[in-house]
């Protein structure tokens, strides 16, 4: 995998590819504006490269990230997963639209997407500040995000009130569409970051098909195999494994240490 991320790498310092490391640079000096297709997304957007020690290799288009083959699952880039809580404890989850590329009308946590290269403020978090708890990169990432897709005011989601907590590996391919002709899925290496506020949610039907806060037990409820809904893989996962003692002792997940790994890549597979 390692070697096919070089080898896609190096492809961008061709001719071919000349015109996007142009609009790249001038990035370096914009915000992102959220506007375009999901189709636009897949091109504009750069992920960040990383191997599986979480090290940067480069940056290349969410497209090349997610589309997999029978000999490629991806390429491994950074994620983040956000779970914000309400002052009541409940947490928000959202539907997928049914315009998204990627799982599609799944249900997940409140907020999942990726730090992006070339943008101000920097999504791109150096591995030493990493392994330190220092992400600001991915916190500037997650407030943009839950500003796109769920309309939530800035200020009502200040950078230091989010708690990063630790990383996780995951693979796993999206359903194969009826009459596609690209296979999609996700090879993240995802940052999970925690919140509780009070916010205004204003959806953007492009990316939100429905929200709703529900208790840990509407949540099991919910998850349960009876409901026919479905979920995220990598919600899956984090319910499967860590979901339900952070939940259940939020106050200490948000102002202690005491559930923070730093220095652990958790690699999981999600069981369906």
């Amino acid at each position: 995998m390692l070697q096919h991320a070089r080898t896609l790498l190096h492809s961008t310092r061709g001719s071919l590819r000349t015109p996007c490391i142009s609009t790249m640079h001038r990035q370096m000096e914009s915000t992102w504006s959220g506007a375009g297709s999901q189709d636009d997304f897949m091109l504009q957007d750069t992920c960040i490269l990383v191997n599986e020690g979480d090290e940067i290799l480069g940056h290349i288009s969410k497209k090349d990230c997610h589309r997999f083959s029978p000999s490629q699952p991806g390429l491994l880039h950074r994620a983040f997963s956000v779970f914000l809580f309400d002052s009541q404890n409940k947490l928000l989850l959202q539907q997928r639209a049914s315009s998204k590329i990627t799982f599609p009308d799944v249900w997940t946590n409140t907020c999942c997407s990726h730090p992006l290269h070339g943008f101000k403020p920097s999504e791109v978090d150096d591995l030493n500040g990493v392994l330190k708890g220092e992400v600001p990169g991915a916190k500037h990432a997650a407030i943009r995000k839950l500003g796109h897709e769920l309309g939530i005011p800035s200020e009502q989601i200040p950078f230091e009130k989010f708690k990063y907590l630790t990383r996780l590996q995951y693979c796993a391919a999206d359903e194969i569409k009826p009459g596609a002709k690209e296979s999609w899925g996700e090879n993240e290496m995802d940052y999970l970051l925690f919140i509780k506020a009070d916010v205004e949610v204003t959806p953007n039907s492009e990316e939100v098909r429905e929200h709703r806060y529900v208790t840990l037990g509407e949540l099991k409820s919910m998850m349960a195999p009876s409901s026919g809904l479905k979920w995220s893989p990598w919600f899956r996962i984090i319910a499967a494994n860590f979901l339900e003692k952070w939940w259940e002792d939020l106050d200490s997940v948000l102002n202690t240490d005491k559930h923070v790994d730093y220095e652990t890549i958790h690699r999981l597979e999600c069981k369906i």
